[in-house]
């Protein structure tokens, strides 16, 4: 992927692997579920979103707060990419622009490529904005306390 800027609606023309560094980073709603810590059933593979965050989670914004060189804080941090989100997809929530294209289906209306709007994604109740709990303050036993439904 190169960097550069957004083509007028690529995510219709273009494919994932096709996609430039920012049209790439554009398909990301701001809703936060990707970083939230995940329990993930050993016998049945099903994937359980808990509201406890990532460490570097800004609560308010929906964002990563070291997003460039969160690595360095958090190692197992994935970065998504067309090459592997066929690998993660599975945990991604059905809701995600990324999965809803690799799965050739539109993006939603509240999506900020299509609103305009990047607190679209809040207004419509789909991100964790002001609703976590820092991975810091939940010891990962009490983990199954908070659970939600994606």
């Amino acid at each position: 992927m190169s960097d550069g800027t957004l083509s007028p609606r690529f995510w219709e023309r273009k494919r994932l692997d096709q996609m430039n560094r920012a049209e790439w980073e554009a398909l990301c709603d701001g809703c936060g579920k990707c970083c939230l810590n995940k329990l993930e059933d050993e016998d049945t593979g099903e994937v359980a979103l808990t509201r406890v965050a990532c460490r570097l989670f800004d609560d308010s914004t929906c964002r990563c707060s070291q997003y460039p060189i969160r690595h360095q804080f958090v190692p197992e941090c994935i970065v998504m990419t067309p090459r592997n989100i066929g690998d993660h997809a599975y945990w991604l929530p059905d809701t995600c622009g990324y999965k809803r294209l690799w799965q050739g289906r539109p993006l939603e209306p509240w999506h900020p490529l299509i609103s305009g709007r990047t607190d679209s994604v809040h207004e419509a109740g789909i991100s964790m904005q002001h609703r976590t709990v820092s991975e810091f303050e939940v010891a990962d036993e009490d983990w199954e306390d908070h659970i939600i439904d994606d």
